[in-house]
């Protein structure tokens, strides 16, 4: 018998659809059903979590054992048929994630493969930016609403079995993102390997955190206004134990010396007494011990008196996605163009005039909706190009096209998967000399659609950087027109075109090549 909450079957609304979520994860395979209405509301139904051995397999062997794939083949059968029972049929109503322990698998491939053919769920691993981006999106609301962390700078956590995920938001702003491998899961498969004795565990688990924590620290100081909030489960059971009569719904705050004292009590245990004790599961005992660990460390290198627990986790942030259809809103979008902008000044770049050209981008994107037909959300991976296009001149101005892409390539940018990244530093190589051509290496890689949306970008960056060769920031409104199998382009209030006019004629065979038509510049008629 699956556990199941206590939420009885929805009376649906004529706007609502139900829709769900499966993490796979590193000790279990979660499932969250809810409605979602056309306003982008989120009624949760039903939550559902199995136990399998992933992450136990891959960080000791490297590879998912047969015997751990058939389980985890088990438990989404039986969550196909739970699905069923809330008329969950169609497989964009449904999105399968997996993180760390799938992704890290040498067996990876094979894993998705199975999981496909045996129960038709295509389970997508999901990198450590997209963690950090849907992260975001769960704990965004709940920040909003507490007005003690509107002026501080929050650092958000979760202490995962494989991952550390970490997040410093202010105002809403995200100021840091990172990933460490630092998951209580690890550390625990670390102590097995060693056969640490009980009286070294403590000391051996210290260590490994506090590697980490050196790490945590250098990249963000200690300042006084700051404050932690902690999520995942490890946190929810410190909240039921310390705190009497704990709401799940609201930000519940925790002392440090609590939590500490929790903590030590907690690793005083074997896993039976933590079993009976807590009445928690055998991987769930194994795990909790490093992670409060974890937390109560971190919470004192910083300094803290109280830890935060919020009751979010990866699938609040799933569901919130798929509330919004997918799309990329206006919050997160500027979260994305403020990692651009923080990334663009490290390198020193001339932001008034990538500026201009992000916003010119925008605008040719929009115009051209017709000839592109790109996802709006491109739209946003043009913009980032734009503002990065010349970072490379801060290595060379010879080949610096080559030198952007390679800078944002080994770059973090927040929100954006790894392939996003890709994908905006190949438009930012191509936006002046050669075109993509077969010898490319790094653009062959690309399946086709994406080959095609590099190239749609490239070509209207190169428009959007001709228009800016003044790097005077000039031109503000464009008006477009299709004259004779032309797209001309009409600027109001400028009476000498020429330098925009030239640079378009030496960039714009890309443009022509990818949409079948040259572009004409021109002055505005009154």
């Amino acid at each position: 018998m699956l556990p199941m909450d206590s939420t009885s079957r929805p009376i649906r609304g004529k706007n609502a659809r139900p829709s769900a979520v499966i993490d796979v994860g590193t000790t279990s395979i979660r499932m969250a059903i809810a409605e979602i209405d056309d306003e982008g509301g989120v009624r949760h139904l039903s939550a559902l979590s199995q136990a399998v051995s992933l992450g136990k397999d891959t960080f000791t062997r490297g590879f998912l054992e047969k015997s751990t794939i058939e389980e985890c083949v088990r438990v989404l059968k039986s969550y196909r048929r739970v699905l069923a029972e809330y008329g969950i049929e169609a497989t964009n109503k449904v999105r399968v994630v997996a993180t760390s322990a799938v992704r890290e698998a040498s067996n990876k491939l094979a894993f998705l493969d199975r999981i496909y053919t045996a129960t038709g769920f295509q389970v997508v691993p999901i990198d450590e930016a997209e963690v950090n981006r849907i992260t975001y999106l769960g704990i965004q609301p709940l920040l909003r609403l507490d007005p003690e962390l509107s002026d501080a700078r929050t650092i958000v956590t979760e202490v995962g079995g494989g991952s550390t995920e970490l997040l410093q938001v202010k105002n809403a702003d995200v100021l840091f993102a990172h990933t460490y491998r630092l998951g209580s899961l690890r550390i625990h498969q670390t102590l097995e390997t060693y056969h640490a004795s009980q009286s070294s565990t403590r000391r051996l688990m210290e260590t490994q955190i506090q590697r980490i924590l050196d790490q945590i620290q250098q990249q963000i100081p200690a300042e006084p206004t700051q404050e932690m909030v902690g999520l995942g489960g490890d946190m929810r059971f410190a909240a039921r134990q310390l705190v009497p009569d704990w709401d799940p719904d609201k930000l519940t705050r925790i002392p440090v010396k609590d939590l500490s004292e929790l903590t030590d009590a907690v690793l005083a245990l074997n896993e039976d007494k933590l079993v009976h004790k807590y009445h928690i599961t055998f991987p769930e005992a194994g795990t909790i011990g490093p992670a409060l660990l974890a937390y109560t460390m971190m919470a004192k290198a910083f300094g803290l008196k109280q830890v935060i627990v919020a009751n979010i986790n990866l699938r609040d942030g799933l569901l919130n996605e798929m509330a919004s259809r997918g799309g990329w809103n206006e919050d997160f979008s500027n979260q994305v163009i403020r990692s651009a902008f923080d990334l663009g000044r490290k390198f020193e770049f001339d932001e008034a005039h990538a500026k201009q050209v992000a916003k010119l981008c925008g605008i040719l994107f929009q115009g051209l909706r017709e000839e592109h037909q790109l996802d709006p959300r491109y739209e946003l991976l043009l913009r980032v190009a734009a503002l990065l296009h010349e970072v490379g001149l801060y290595i060379s101005t010879g080949s610096y096209h080559k030198h952007s892409m390679y800078l944002i390539q080994h770059s973090e940018l927040f929100g954006l998967s790894r392939s996003d990244v890709q994908l905006v530093a190949l438009t930012a190589r191509y936006h002046r000399r050669s075109a993509p051509k077969p010898t490319h290496t790094v653009f062959t890689t690309l399946n086709r659609d994406q080959r095609i949306a590099v190239v749609k970008m490239a070509a209207m960056l190169r428009v959007a950087d001709a228009l800016e060769a003044s790097h005077g920031q000039r031109l503000h409104e464009l008006k477009f027109s299709r004259e004779g199998g032309r797209l001309v382009i009409a600027i109001p209030q400028i009476e000498d075109l020429s330098l925009e006019q030239l640079a378009l004629k030496q960039s714009g065979s890309l443009f022509e090549s990818t949409f079948g038509m040259p572009v004409l510049l021109r002055k505005l008629r009154p």
